[in-house]
């Protein structure tokens, strides 16, 4: 499980700022933990207020901070578990991607852009595929460091 400041929103000092690589990974971290502990108010933290999370084609569409929050696990979270593995963040324009593993009833594996706004995540867009095996064998043969 990745380390982050024991506070449950983000960071002061980089609210209402432009996001560093390293607070980027940091906001990854808070979802992780929020969506594996089942602490839905955590993940939620990391979404500006006016954020949209989707899945193209009509698959997930969750508008602002309480959507995500319901979406998150809302008064009753379910078990479920989020790993991050690749992470990349261009601090100039504040965009970032990341491949992950989510298991909630299901096991899926994915990669999200992120845009980030005002120290948090803005917009979330992820393209994700139903597979039970682990990690390594999903990406077999293109794993690389």
């Amino acid at each position: 499980m990745p380390q982050i400041s024991s506070s449950p929103m983000p960071a002061a000092e980089y609210m209402n700022s432009k996001v560093t690589a390293e607070q980027f990974r940091d906001l990854l971290a808070r979802i992780e933990i929020g969506w594996s502990q089942g602490r839905p108010e955590l993940a939620a933290a990391c979404f500006h207020e006016d954020a949209i999370y989707v899945e193209p084609g009509g698959r997930q569409l969750y508008t602002g901070r309480q959507e995500i929050w319901e979406l998150s696990g809302g008064s009753t979270p379910s078990a479920m578990r989020m790993e991050w593995h690749h992470v990349i963040f261009d601090e100039d324009r504040q965009t970032g991607a990341a491949e992950y593993t989510f298991k909630g009833r299901r096991q899926f594996h994915g990669l999200v852009l992120i845009k980030c706004q005002e120290g948090l995540i803005w917009r979330w867009r992820e393209y994700q595929y139903h597979d039970e095996n682990p990690w390594a064998a999903f990406i077999e043969p293109s794993e690389f460091e």
